[in-house]
């Protein structure tokens, strides 16, 4: 009976009845058929196989067929794999067809044991900065080319829907140091402070004394610049050091931020990271935490891992605040920031495009190819709810001195 259907839904493309073996002898098909609650085109070879009703709304390209057992070990990655060699390419709106690729394979299971290297990344401290070092290293002239002059790689805030990104930018920092009460005189922590950007505001605006620590040594730099160019030295100092040795050296502060930071510590250091950011802040302190966090506790894209954060994992909302408790944190306030980071992901991936030639001339195919597939997804992947962005508000122990809402 299922060949049968498979038969009538072919007959009624208008595919030769000849090419029915032969189309079928694609694993990749059979896996793509389940997608059918979109209509999009299948095409190998010379033939094309409709999946789903109505008007199709992209078209795969099979340059190379898939092997079965790589789809089986983790679809997600063979299909980022295939694209980025051009094994598979997309006709038509990618965002569209990774909305809904993505909406199917994030629900697959993935062999871990197969890909063990990919899940069993080391921890320490020598680990976690050469894990950094892979993405956000890749230099300074490089993110420059698409990012915004603020140089904020994290979710921008847009209070209307025509924001630039670089207002969004702006909005975003701002929203966070309005959260955070600050007062002058006030020390912050920006636990993985990137650029500086935030640190630079904050002083700036509110003149308070300012502290990050990054593992990027191209952050660190640009930072230093960023210090000298507005005259802060002496007012913000931003180390290349772990956040742990800044625990460790016995450092406290009134107020910690931390912005998309969290993502790179690992689940097994949840609880450290939290205990650490419990005894660096005074007590009374503010801590803003924002992070992309997972629906789930599983473990984070295997094709991400592999190409683009090694070692990352997302935490999920419920098991950051459960921890929080257990280092005397109070939440006091929680908000989703997803359809922002859907927008500010498609601000990055159409600036990319812009210079995708250029990219494309220094770095390579894969790599540009790659980049498509690591914005257009990640915006597809918000965008539908895969992941969403979380700011999370807390109080080291209890405050009774902020304001009674959080439009203070």
């Amino acid at each position: 009976m299922i060949e049968r259907n498979r038969h009538m839904t072919l007959l009624g493309k208008e595919v030769k009845l000849s090419m029915f073996s032969k189309l079928f002898d694609s694993f990749l098909v059979h896996y793509l058929e389940r997608f059918n609650d979109h209509c999009f085109i299948v095409k190998v070879g010379d033939n094309e196989y409709t999946i789903g009703e109505g008007n199709p709304e992209f078209k795969i390209i099979v340059n190379k067929d898939i092997p079965k057992k790589d789809v089986l070990v983790s679809a997600e990655l063979a299909l980022g794999e295939a694209y980025m060699r051009k094994d598979i390419e997309i006709e038509g709106d990618l965002f569209k067809a990774l909305c809904v690729v993505l909406g199917h394979v994030n629900k697959d299971s993935i062999n871990k044991k197969v890909l063990s290297s990919l899940f069993n990344v080391g921890l320490k401290k020598k680990d976690q900065k050469q894990q950094v070092s892979s993405h956000y290293d890749l230099g300074n002239d490089f993110y420059s080319l698409w990012l915004d002059k603020t140089m904020s790689y994290s979710c921008a805030y847009f209070k209307h829907e025509d924001d630039s990104l670089e207002d969004a930018q702006y909005q975003k920092v701002h929203h966070i140091l309005d959260k955070l009460y600050l007062k002058e005189g006030m020390t912050l922590l920006d636990i993985g402070c990137g650029w500086g950007f935030l640190l630079i505001e904050a002083a700036r605006k509110y003149g308070v004394k300012g502290y990050g620590c990054t593992l990027s040594e191209e952050q660190w730099k640009k930072g230093q610049e960023r210090i000298k160019e507005f005259g802060l030295e002496g007012q913000v100092e931003i180390e290349l050091i772990d956040y742990r040795d800044v625990a460790a050296s016995g450092r406290t502060f009134d107020r910690i931020v931390s912005v998309g930071m969290l993502e790179h510590v690992g689940r097994p250091n949840f609880p450290l990271y939290m205990e650490d950011a419990s005894t660096m802040l005074n007590d009374g302190g503010l801590f803003l935490l924002h992070y992309i966090s997972d629906p789930s506790e599983k473990e984070s894209s295997a094709w991400i891992r592999k190409y683009i954060f090694p070692g990352g994992c997302l935490p999920s909302l419920r098991e950051i605040v459960s921890i929080a408790y257990d280092y005397d944190f109070n939440v006091i306030d929680v908000e989703s920031l997803r359809l922002h980071y859907y927008k500010t992901l498609m601000h990055w991936y159409n600036n990319f495009q812009g210079v995708r030639d250029q990219v494309e001339k220094a770095r390579g195919t894969e790599f540009v190819r790659m980049w498509d597939l690591y914005l257009c997804g990640c915006a597809a992947g918000f965008y539908i709810g895969n992941m969403d962005l979380h700011q999370i508000l807390m109080t080291k122990d209890v405050n009774n001195e902020l304001p009674l809402t959080r439009w203070y």
